[in-house]
């Protein structure tokens, strides 16, 4: 199984349930799931274990489908996106100059223990000023790496080059974490004290606020915080 199947599934939802798609996102990884063993049963891994080799396949591709569902959207406001495993592997020698200054805009220093990206999936720019916008986070669930992600962005706001960056976390909630705004799981007051926010990729009812969202409201509030960014 590869990432284009991954997309096909989610196409054939979009077929079915047009914009609200992304609510079926655990259901489209459990057909993914079954595609999965029947190819990994031809060829199994040396371990024999499929979960393993399951949920190496779901990790890494489910940020890549979320970079497909909303790129289109992001590069219409006249942004652009990238990986952040381009930025993180790639020697910036190699990169592009427009990602070599991007990289640049998004570092950490760390003093003497030199300076170092954070951990996330996706970044959002300018390409006008090469500005970071954004960075996303995107895991199945909250316990994956949610505190991680608050730990970021602490440490985004400690530099005045990076302290306007907004850090979010997308996700499907599998395990209900996001659910109940009070009383809040530790998740959810991580999510709300220490993150921008995050949107929710689920069927399930979830308690909104204003840094709990259904993931539907996510270009909605990119839009608003350009808007704040070209009055200030």
């Amino acid at each position: 199984m590869k990432f284009k199947d991954l997309v096909r599934l989610y196409e054939k939802k979009k077929k079915i349930y047009g914009a609200e798609a992304y609510k079926h996102i655990s259901e489209l990884l459990k057909e993914a799931k079954e595609i999965h063993k029947k190819d990994w049963l031809k060829k199994p891994t040396p371990n024999k274990d499929h979960e393993q080799s399951w949920r190496a396949f779901k990790g890494k591709n489910f940020e890549k489908l979320i970079m497909y569902i909303i790129k289109d959207e992001v590069e219409k406001l006249g942004l652009k996106v990238v990986e952040g495993n381009t930025l993180e592997k790639t020697n910036s020698r190699n990169l592009s100059r427009e990602l070599s200054q991007v990289k640049r805009n998004l570092l950490i220093d760390y003093g003497e223990f030199g300076a170092h990206l954070p951990d996330v999936d996706i970044i959002i720019f300018d390409p006008r000023t090469l500005k970071v916008i954004a960075v996303i986070s995107s895991k199945i669930t909250l316990r994956e790496r949610i505190a991680q992600t608050g730990y970021w962005k602490l440490k985004l706001m400690q530099d005045e080059v990076t302290k306007h960056i907004k850090v979010f976390f997308i996700t499907p909630d599998e395990d209900g974490t996001l659910k109940t705004k009070i009383p809040a799981k530790k998740g959810r007051a991580i999510v709300e004290v220490d993150t921008d926010g995050s949107y929710v990729m689920s069927e399930e009812k979830v308690e909104e606020s204003d840094k709990v969202k259904m993931f539907d409201k996510f270009i909605e509030d990119l839009k608003k915080l350009i808007k704040c960014k070209q009055e200030e």
